[in-house]
């Protein structure tokens, strides 16, 4: 008992429990005083009033997941699938803790956003604990946090960023811990923390490389081999789900041209290639920017932000190489002080905080769109948010650098409903999506023999023309298949040109378009009809 009471007084745990407590309800108060302001509850957000049509993929495939263990039809793309079990486009990883959740507490509209919650309150909580943060520096971090609204965008959302959110904070909290006292334990749980993001999305495997400098630096050569094991490894875990689990997408998710040039046009052929496409797409970046400032376009938000995010990182990182530097002989003579030894401990985060800002900022231009790959930079600018507020300043101007930018963006210049806009109940979307569960519980049963199948699979037609307009079929109907069925999302040209060919079971289609009047020439049986959405059943 002794010995408990002389840990928990070590250090002062008491009062960083107060402090690690304080920070973990601040994701709850944000979420909460956001849904106030617009006159609602946590509770009455609806997924399905949403128009980020990403979130019905990932709602629909995790419950397939949580009640059969994957999807009985298969998720894909203009009828693609996975060549093994039933995945849309992305890793399976990726919404590791909404499974174990909905193992847990079952799996419905709400469970995602509760689990978002948790995962942020969490990540709070862990980071004062492993961290200590002095409580200026948790004002600071408060305070960004609160500015910083993709934060509570995206906990009230089914999707994945809040995911990698609190696992990149928790894994820069656990940084900081080692390099102030160095466990084998905590090295080897980077390893897996690091290794886990890898496998939800690639470029993560950035923060790979912070474990293995960390093990090179322990034991020279021996570590710089079992890094190179470690991420060789882990590497081809991702290619191994990549090929074997994931759907073929529309486009390509990430371009390799530039690698391609290298082969095809020799050495130099391949810089210019390269150099040409960073100076057209740097352009079209800083167009995206210039609309962002004018116009509030949420992707140049995210760049103009991220940038400041990455010289804020940039400079601090410099000023504190020079004190170190400065300090260097104090270094070699004595063992390290606390002040130089929290001084390198920031050196270290910063440093490879600041790399991975500019390698990813170079994947985007060279890899990405830009439109479809700014929310992957919302990850790193939440991590710079937490390494920001451990800085050391005399008057918080990289904070205060930090908080205008986003009360300009994300509060001023922020209002596009589309990017920013929490999705609330709509009596009228609940009543045609009740409608609708009411009419397929009764009229689509699972084929469970030979799982996955396309029997099992509804087609969503993106969209469809009717009478000279463009129409988007009413996807979030869809929220009301029955657990297991699977979705392909398909462009309409696509499904007018193989008709008679495709195979999924259903058809969910724009009414009064093309491929209605062709569901109806052939005989394909209606089930239900609400909004912009008609389902269709071929045989």
């Amino acid at each position: 008992m002794e010995k408990i009471i002389a840990w928990w007084k070590e250090d002062n745990r008491g009062k960083t429990l107060v402090k690690a407590l304080f920070l973990a309800l601040l994701p709850v108060f944000c979420c909460v005083v956001y849904c106030a302001a617009q006159g609602f509850t946590i509770g009455q957000v609806y997924l399905p009033a949403s128009e980020w049509n990403d979130e019905l993929f990932y709602y629909k495939q995790v419950e397939g997941i949580i009640h059969y263990g994957y999807p009985q039809g298969y998720f894909g793309f203009n009828e693609s699938h996975a060549l093994k079990l039933s995945f849309a486009a992305w890793s399976p990883v990726l919404v590791f803790p909404w499974i174990i959740w909905g193992l847990i507490f079952g799996w419905n509209l709400m469970s995602p956003i509760y689990c978002n919650i948790f995962l942020m309150v969490f990540c709070c909580f862990l980071f004062v604990w492993l961290v200590r943060p002095a409580w200026k520096q948790l004002g600071i971090l408060a305070l960004l946090f609160c500015l910083y609204t993709p934060f509570v965008r995206y906990m009230l959302s089914v999707m994945p960023e809040v995911i990698c959110f609190s696992m990149l904070i928790i894994f820069y909290s656990l940084a900081v811990n080692y390099l102030r006292r160095e466990k084998v334990y905590k090295l080897v749980l980077l390893f897996l923390m690091a290794g886990t993001m890898t496998l939800m999305r690639p470029y993560l495997a950035l923060f790979l490389l912070l474990p293995a400098f960390l093990w090179i630096r322990k034991s020279g050569w021996k570590g710089a081999a079992g890094a190179f094991a470690v991420l060789t490894a882990v590497v081809g875990v991702y290619a191994g789900i990549k090929h074997y689990l994931g759907a073929e997408y529309f486009a390509p998710l990430f371009f390799t041209d530039w690698v391609a040039a290298f082969f095809e046009q020799g050495l130099l052929g391949g810089i210019r290639f390269t150099l040409g496409k960073l100076y057209y797409m740097g352009r079209d970046f800083l167009n995206h920017m210039r609309q962002g400032f004018s116009t509030g376009l949420a992707s140049g938000a995210f760049f103009a932000s991220y940038l400041v995010c990455m010289l804020v990182l940039a400079v601090q990182s410099i000023r504190d190489g020079r004190r170190l530097r400065r300090k260097q002989n104090l270094i070699r003579k004595t063992a390290l002080g606390n002040e130089e030894k929290e001084l390198k401990v920031r050196f270290i985060t910063e440093v490879h905080l600041a790399l991975s800002f500019f390698a990813m900022l170079f994947a985007l231009l060279l890899m990405y769109k830009l439109t479809e790959g700014s929310k992957h930079l919302l990850t790193f600018m939440a991590a710079a948010i937490f390494i920001t507020a451990l800085m050391e300043t005399k008057f918080y101007k990289k904070a205060a650098v930090l908080g205008v930018t986003f009360a300009y963006f994300f509060f001023y210049m922020g209002l596009d409903p589309y990017d920013y806009q929490v999705p609330f109940v709509r009596e009228e979307r609940r009543a045609s999506l009740e409608e609708w569960e009411d009419t397929l519980s009764g009229r689509l049963k699972l084929k469970e023999e030979n799982v996955p199948n396309y029997e099992n699979v509804v087609i969503w037609v993106f969209n469809d023309t009717v009478e000279g307009t463009d129409v988007n079929t009413q996807w979030q109907l869809l929220y009301a298949l029955p657990k297991g069925f699977g979705i392909s999302c398909c462009m309409p040209d696509y499904v007018m040109e193989h008709f008679d060919t495709i195979q999924s079971r259903y058809l969910c289609v724009v009414p009064g378009g093309p491929v209605e009047e062709k569901c109806i020439r052939a005989g394909y049986e209606k089930i239900t009809e609400q909004e912009n959405a008609v389902l269709y059943q071929r045989y």
